[in-house]
């Protein structure tokens, strides 16, 4: 029975890491995941749309390396990626619509 460790210290406990890493109280970064056609732009802006409308200050990043895409396992695109979790795939949605997803 140890009544002393030395040398090592007591891990600290963290929230939640955002997919860059740093530490996130709420949404840290919003990715649309598409093949570049007319869908998948319109869902870009329309996620660009909510963003503003929300005043979250957040860059929307459009994503369409097919590998990057890959990685997150999206069968269907357009997708909405929120803190590095697939929120939505496979059809558009309006602006209203990526608000209530936001909206967490």
């Amino acid at each position: 029975m140890a009544l002393f460790h030395f040398g090592k210290k007591k891990e600290e406990k963290k929230g939640p890491v955002c997919c860059c890493g740093k530490p996130v109280e709420g949404i840290c970064c919003i990715k649309v995941l598409g093949a570049g056609c007319k869908s998948c732009h319109e869902q870009y802006e329309n996620a660009k749309k909510a963003v503003s409308n929300l005043g979250l200050g957040i860059e929307v990043a459009y994503i369409t390396d097919m590998e990057k895409i890959m990685e997150y396992g999206v069968m269907s695109m357009p997708a909405i990626v929120v803190n590095d979790k697939v929120v939505a795939s496979g059809k558009v949605l309006k602006t209203a619509e990526v608000e209530k997803l936001l909206k967490i």
